[in-house]
């Protein structure tokens, strides 16, 4: 799949493909021909008397900075070479090349008025597979994502360690090295590969969910669609959905369902829809952003069609930071939801018959008393991840940046919300296969049956105590990837 760079909006799954699968990428002939057009409009205005921003003056607070003609390339060069600033570990690859993606598309709208050649570099980059470093720390969010697109752009005129593709080093001209640097790609790309797994854990959240409400012998009737109307949250409906689809024709809650046990179970039970639906909820949010700034174009100064160079303040992350935040919270509280589950699937006397711990000889063998403990420090984790990073400004440039989105710093912590939420799932996948297995000879429902055995075919059943790190191991590889959906999928169909 070759994705095609027109200047158009990119689709999630561009993007995906692109950052994650490692496609390349193909720019296309009008992308060009625009380019070339706005490129001769900032060429103009370079030698011109007027004072424009970004093409004959300083940056930031030395905007006021008149620059001579002879030294506006060396100035550009500059600029990459200052604000490559950034300190810490690497980021992913996806993220790199995800970040390269978003702005090669925006310099291929042709409002940042640079030459062809400095996004064919950029292209080449990313079709030779070469991925720059970019360290951790040194964003703001605004204006922009400057130092991590800056390491970037050292690739491309030959100072990093990675080489560049193509060509060989690129000569940046007027404007060219700010336009490299001065967006939100590396916050978006985040973003979207935040929503892209978040997509997955939530369903899977409601696969593993049903299986302990199985397993604790609650009861489906909570989760009926004319209960969920009551309330009309769309998130709510879907999720109550599922967990009403992936238990029907349980034999466990046929078992006790004429029983006196009370319809009143726990809140983690019997409240997950409401919990995960809102965090579905949420995740449509964050996506409509996403969406949103996947069809902006990010650039201080623009140029405009009318050939106008206006400055802006399109560069402020603040949409990108808010919706990063409010995903961290919901995701955090989809594994706080996760853990309770698990620590009643392991107390004797909250799971109604299992025995302590879910070991088969409680006291010589503890069981998986140890994997709610990292299912607890997990959770405890997300809470402090979950404090929104964008109510954190700190002002830069000799308060010429007065007020900053931190949101690259929120798209680091969506992501590593993500991850552990991941874990979260994956040890409540381990208990509660584990609690069915237990309450044979009653059989769960076909499609949570079908989870159970592909986690007793890899990880083992019931037993004496072994080590559990490297079940959790496998257990988190299953529901990342896909695995645990796709065993439920391939019983009821597409989940929701």
């Amino acid at each position: 799949m070759t994705v095609r760079v027109s200047g158009r909006p990119l689709t999630f799954a561009e993007v995906i493909a692109v950052a994650r699968g490692g496609e390349p990428v193909e720019l296309a002939g009008e992308a060009l021909e625009t380019m070339r057009r706005t490129r001769a409009r900032v060429e103009e205005l370079a030698v011109g008397e007027q004072p424009v921003y970004g093409i004959s003056t300083g940056f930031g607070a030395l905007a006021g900075t008149r620059i001579p003609p002879s030294r506006r390339s060396e100035l550009q060069h500059a600029l990459i070479r200052s604000h490559a600033a950034g300190m810490g570990e690497p980021v992913a690859a996806e993220v790199v090349r995800g970040m390269m993606l978003l702005r090669l598309r925006t310099l291929a709208t042709g409002c940042c008025g640079v030459r062809p050649a400095v996004a064919e570099a950029l292209a080449a980059l990313l079709n030779a597979g070469q991925v720059p470093a970019v360290p951790i720390h040194g964003s703001l969010g605004a204006s922009g994502d400057l130092a991590p697109l800056a390491h970037v752009a050292l690739c491309l005129i030959g100072e990093a360690e990675t080489p560049p593709a193509g060509a060989g080093p690129l000569r940046l001209e007027a404007k060219e090295g700010l336009s490299l640097v001065n967006g939100t790609d590396g916050m978006l790309a985040m973003l979207v590969l935040a929503c892209e797994d978040a997509r997955l854990l939530f369903r899977s959240a409601d696969v593993t969910a049903a299986m302990s409400v199985e397993a604790l012998l609650g009861t489906d009737r909570a989760f009926a669609a004319e209960l969920q109307a009551l309330r009309p949250h769309p998130g709510q409906a879907r999720s109550a959905a599922n967990l009403s689809r992936l238990m029907a024709g349980s034999g466990i809650v046929a078992s006790h369902r004429h029983s006196a046990h009370a319809v009143q179970d726990s809140y983690s039970m019997r409240c997950s829809p409401q919990v995960a639906g809102a965090a579905r909820d949420t995740l449509d949010f964050a996506v409509q952003i996403a969406e949103r700034e996947l069809a902006a174009s990010i650039d201080n100064p623009v140029v405009l069609p009318d050939g106008r160079i206006e400055s802006n303040g399109n560069f402020h992350g603040e949409p990108l930071a808010f919706a990063c935040d409010f995903l961290a919270i919901a995701s955090a509280e989809v594994g706080a939801i996760a853990e309770r589950r698990v620590d009643r699937l392991l107390d004797p006397h909250r799971s109604s018959g299992l025995p302590a711990f879910l070991a088969l000889e409680p006291g010589v063998h503890s069981g998986l008393m140890l994997a709610q403990y990292t299912a607890a420090a997990l959770v405890a984790g997300n809470r402090l991840l979950a404090n929104p990073a964008s109510t954190d400004s700190v002002p830069t440039s000799g308060m010429q940046e007065d007020h900053v989105s931190m949101g690259w710093s929120a798209a680091v912590k969506v992501r590593q919300v993500l991850a552990n939420l991941c874990r979260i799932l994956a040890v409540e996948l381990v208990c509660a296969a584990r609690a069915l297995e237990l309450r044979t000879p009653l059989h769960p429902a076909p499609a949570t049956a079908a989870v159970r055995d592909l986690v007793h075919d890899r990880i083992g059943g019931a037993g004496p105590d072994r080590s559990v790190a490297p079940q959790l191991a496998e257990a988190a590889q299953l529901v990342q990837s896909g695995a645990v959906v796709a065993a439920v999928e391939r019983v009821l169909g597409p989940l929701q």
